[in-house]
């Protein structure tokens, strides 16, 4: 069973003759308990080239103390979360379940053997009035060594640990300053083994020509080049999360995914099309895996909040059971397809496509100019394809409209995700066009919804019919729908004409 814990902390170099503080001193501690001795040997895991240290995760097996076993540690904000799984030898293969949760940064490449942690621990845990175990402060002697590095050194160090518990971190601060008083200074590594694996730097990745020394900062290829490392980088991340099913992570990973697409769609002059057209259909592809869960859950979300908003003398029947079980079972269906597809070679090796594009992206001697002579033409077309199918959708009118809406919602959000890309380089001008995109799209948006919503409302009251329950209600709510949809047609223009202002798109000209 794997045991999930936040891992919020801070460490501290220290000299080997500084004593421990007395942590009594600390404010709202009343209780220090008896220090707790531990000898603990972890050895890391990683690929040759460090991959997995580069993307700040920590893969290790621990013997010893309270938490033996095989511990993997994700990035989570400013913290980490640490999943564990017991074990006790660490020479047995990485259990499936983590090597999981890391094969969209290790992918086809080994994992290895790369250092070995010995560490004489001290742990003292502090309390409050109530028995609450505050901050975990631990004093490490620590011998380090390069386990794949013929002919290493052990490196050898004293640290200090403060580790949050119940306490908010306001505490931590509180215990930083008894301890810096006693000597510590802020550690300049963010862990133990990347102080080992310091004397083993990665290599860094080939550069193009865009990013050298010669190249202006603000040329349209460096703008480029660093939206779409941002969006790889933040799929690539959100990929362990998608798998565990965490909230909001599958909408977040094809967010991502439909930014690159927009991304090469819109500055398609300036790439090799031959290169990454290919690249578009496989994103098109993966965003569609990923919204095959991703609708499901936004519509059930919408359907309990539509329901919860009705007066209890109108929800007639099991209504609410009815939708969070069949809507449940779809969503699990759904997100185990997912999961299946992110262990397919396809994905992998569309991530593999991607770390290309970054590293190396094919572009046109175009990228070379400056961003505001490149750019903006190319945002300025998004805007314009907009504006044509916003006006054709004034003057159409039932299913016609409806679709040149739809369409309308996905050109809104590539000229959101266009101004977003260059806000670099344009900064607020670029901002407040994409904000107002985003309005636009979340108009439309609630268009789309609840048609949608309408069409699933029918098919619930059809069922309900058939199974000889009473359909009032989903009924009820179809008619409310329907209404709905008529608020959005009847209120989009408004907000069309608040996005047309000529001074949102002054610095496109």
């Amino acid at each position: 069973m794997t045991t999930i814990v936040l891992e919020i902390e801070r460490k501290y170099d220290v000299e080997h003759t500084t004593q421990v503080p007395d942590l009594g001193q600390v404010p709202g501690v009343v209780e220090v308990a008896e220090a707790v001795d531990h000898e603990l040997v972890a050895h890391y895991v990683d690929t040759a080239d460090l991959r997995l240290r580069a993307a700040g995760i920590t893969l290790r097996h621990r013997a010893g103390g309270e938490d033996a076993g095989w511990h993997l540690k994700l990035p989570l904000g400013d913290a980490r979360e640490e999943l564990q799984l017991p074990g006790d030898d660490p020479q047995a293969p990485v259990p499936d379940e983590l090597q999981a949760l890391v094969r969209a940064v290790v992918r086809s490449r080994p994992l290895v053997g790369v250092a070995r942690l010995t560490t004489t621990r001290t742990l003292r845990r502090l309390f409050d009035a109530a028995g609450a175990m505050l901050v975990e402060v631990v004093d490490d002697q620590v011998e380090g060594l390069l386990t794949d590095v013929e002919g290493a050194v052990p490196v050898r160090w004293r640290e200090w640990e403060a580790e949050l518990g119940a306490g908010d971190r306001g505490l931590l601060d509180d215990v930083e300053r008894v301890l810096l008083d006693a000597g510590a200074v802020r550690s300049s590594t963010g862990s133990k083994v990347g102080r080992v694996l310091a004397g083993r730097p990665i290599e860094p990745g080939e550069q193009g020509w865009w990013c050298g020394t010669s190249q202006r900062p603000s040329s349209a290829g460096s703008v480029v080049q660093s939206h779409l490392q941002e969006q790889v980088d933040e799929l690539v991340a959100r990929d362990p999360q998608v798998r565990r099913d965490l909230p909001d992570s599958v909408h977040t990973m094809r967010v991502a995914t439909r930014r690159l697409r927009s991304a090469l769609r819109t500055f398609r002059p300036l790439v090799d099309r031959s290169a990454t057209d290919p690249l578009r259909d496989e994103l098109r592809w993966l965003a569609g895996v990923l919204g095959s869960a991703r609708d499901i859950e936004v519509m059930h979300a919408r359907l309990r909040a539509l329901i919860a908003a009705e007066p209890d003398d109108l929800v007639l029947g099991p209504v609410l059971a009815r939708v969070d079980t069949v809507m449940r079972s779809r969503y699990r269906d759904a997100h185990t397809r997912v999961v299946a597809e992110l262990d397919s070679e396809r994905y992998l090796a569309l991530l593999d496509s991607l770390e290309e594009l970054v590293t190396t992206p094919p572009f046109q001697d175009a990228a070379r100019g400056r961003a505001r002579d490149v750019l903006t033409p190319l945002v300025r077309r998004s805007w314009r394809e907009l504006d044509r199918t916003l006006r054709a959708a004034e003057t159409a009118a039932g299913p016609q409209q409806d679709e040149l809406l739809h369409e309308a919602r996905k050109l809104a959000k590539a000229a959101r995700y266009a101004g977003e890309a260059v806000e670099p380089a344009f900064g607020r001008r670029s901002a407040r066009f994409a904000q107002a995109m985003r309005r636009l799209q979340d108009v439309l948006g609630e268009h789309q919804d609840s048609v949608v919503t309408r069409d699933l409302l029918r098919e619930f009251g059809a069922a309900s019919s058939r199974s000889g329950e009473n359909g009032f209600t989903f009924g009820r709510l179809h008619g409310l729908e329907q209404a709905r949809t008529k608020h959005a047609v009847s209120s989009w223009p408004t907000v069309r004409k608040e996005v047309s202002k000529r001074s949102l798109r002054h610095w496109l000209e």
